[in-house]
Parts: C-alpha cells; sequence; structure tokens
C-alpha cells in the first residue's frame, strides 16, 4: 500500500520511492538468489564503456556465462569497446524486463583476455560465427580460434536491483492512490549488493 511521505524525509532530504522500496528484512542469502534468478532469464544486457570525451557508451551484448556476480562476453577485439577499456576498466552492465519493470545494475571493472584463454572454447557455439563473418583465410573465421575472439569479464563491484512485487494491475492501482492521497507509491523492493556480499555470492 502507498505510504505517508514525512517530513523527516524531506529534512534528510532523503528520495522516499527508494527508501520505502529499500529491502533491509530479506536475507542476504535470498537476495542473491533471486538477483541470479533473474539476470539468468535474460539472455542479453547493455554493457556500458566509459569513451573519452564522450561518456557511457551501451551496446547490447549476449551473456557468454555467468560466473557468481561476475558476467563472460565474446567478444570482437576490432571493436570500440577494447579502445574504450584501454583508457577505462570501469564498466555497467544492465537489464530490465518491461513486462513487469523489474531491473538490475551491475558497476564493475572489466579484463580482457587474448584469443589463448581456454575458456573461449568453452563458450563458444556456432551462433557466435554470425557477428564474426568468415573472411576465406582459414584464419579469420568467427572459429573459436579466430584471433579477433576475445573474453572480457567483469567483475562485479557493485549491484543494485529492484524487482516488482504487485501484478500490473496492483501497480496501477498502487500508483493511481499514491497520486491522489499524496502518499508514495510501494511496487516492489530495490536491493544492493556490495563488498561482502559480492564474495559471499562468489562461493555460492
Amino acid at each position: 500500500m502507498p505510504e505517508t511521505l514525512t517530513k523527516g524525509e524531506i529534512d534528510s532530504q532523503t528520495d522516499p520511492s527508494v527508501s520505502k522500496q529499500y529491502d533491509t528484512e530479506t536475507p542476504k542469502d535470498q537476495q542473491i538468489k533471486e538477483f541470479f534468478k533473474f539476470v539468468d532469464g535474460k539472455k542479453i544486457g547493455i554493457l556500458s564503456t566509459y569513451r573519452k570525451d564522450v561518456g557511457p557508451v551501451g551496446r547490447s551484448m549476449a551473456i557468454a556465462k555467468r560466473s557468481g556476480p561476475d558476467f563472460l562476453f565474446l567478444a570482437n577485439n576490432h571493436s570500440k569497446k577494447f579502445s574504450d577499456l584501454s583508457d577505462n576498466k570501469e564498466v555497467q552492465i544492465t537489464f530490465q524486463d518491461s513486462s513487469n519493470q523489474d531491473w538490475a545494475s551491475i558497476s564493475g571493472t572489466a579484463v580482457t583476455t587474448s584469443n589463448s584463454d581456454p575458456r573461449i572454447k568453452e563458450l563458444w557455439s556456432n551462433g557466435t560465427k554470425a557477428w564474426f563473418g568468415d573472411l576465406g583465410d582459414g584464419k579469420h573465421d568467427g572459429s573459436a580460434d579466430d584471433p579477433r575472439m576475445t573474453l572480457i569479464e567483469v567483475k562485479a563491484k557493485y549491484i543494485s536491483y529492484w524487482l516488482h512485487q504487485v501484478g500490473a494491475l496492483g501497480f496501477m492501482k498502487e500508483v493511481g492512490v499514491a497520486a491522489v492521497s499524496g502518499k508514495v507509491a510501494d511496487t516492489g523492493v530495490l536491493r544492493e549488493l556490495q563488498g561482502a556480499d559480492l564474495e559471499q555470492a562468489r562461493k555460492m
């Protein structure tokens, strides 16, 4: 149900839409498992790098593998994202489900490897070739041995995510009542994973 805005939230310059949905009750191990469940249902995420004189630059990327709170991507080392990463290793991965507004944001540090990384052969699939093409020289053929085929590993440093707690009709009712009453809509739970939480997630 919508919750009352308090003077204390105004005086402390608190964003009530955050504070009223921030989850302090669910155990961290359950929060981690529910984060895993959400992202494992998404095959595609937006990987954002930081480009000099531009700022954040995002692109759609297929997830090759999730390893705990960390993510692996197969990528073409001729793409501009690699020049971005040579200047700044800080990246962000985002996911969103437009059907229910659930979302997740992962801030982390990217590590790139050479084509000799054995994990490339483990993660490569025939469909990967469609994004590389075949030059016909027996080398640049989109295979796991193609020298362009590279691995980006994102090590998470901070994760935030939001999960809905009401259905579509409940969401509309919650927002409508809040708008009319002057209260604050409470439609889901907002969670953070950082530091010790992420180390715990790597052991699960």
